[in-house]
């Protein structure tokens, strides 16, 4: 499985973020996909993640309400929006997925077996 992200780049503070991630390979074995943010010098956080069955979301304390996770299934592929952004959403934005639910509302980066390479998001 190969996670591919797009959308990320400079954004103005109070800009809009749209985020992309596609899965290529074997999909089907895929059952959560989830994004999470890593700024210079800090730990991975979890932003959101989606059931691709059930399309059940779920979301990290500190980001529900600023952020949308949603998935487009006839793409195999899951998107992330935002509004308003500030400076310190300025980060490495990454896709995650793993094949069993059970972990997905916990949104722990370890858990997660397979990753995308990151997109870079800077909000100045």
């Amino acid at each position: 499985v190969q996670l591919v992200e797009s959308g990320g780049g400079l954004v103005q503070p109070g800009g809009s973020l749209n985020l992309s991630c596609a899965a290529i390979g074997k999909t089907n074995v895929l059952n959560c996909m989830a994004w999470f943010r890593q700024g210079s010098g800090g730990d991975r956080e979890g932003i959101a993640a989606i059931n691709l069955g059930s399309g059940r979301t779920y979301y990290s304390a500190p980001m529900k309400g600023r952020f949308t996770v949603s998935r487009d299934n006839a793409e195999n592929s899951v998107l992330l929006q935002s509004r308003a952004l500030n400076a310190q959403d300025t980060a490495t934005y990454f896709c995650a997925a793993l094949e069993s639910v059970t972990y997905c509302p916990d949104l722990i980066a370890r858990r997660f077996r397979h990753w995308g390479q990151g997109t870079q998001v800077t909000v100045s």
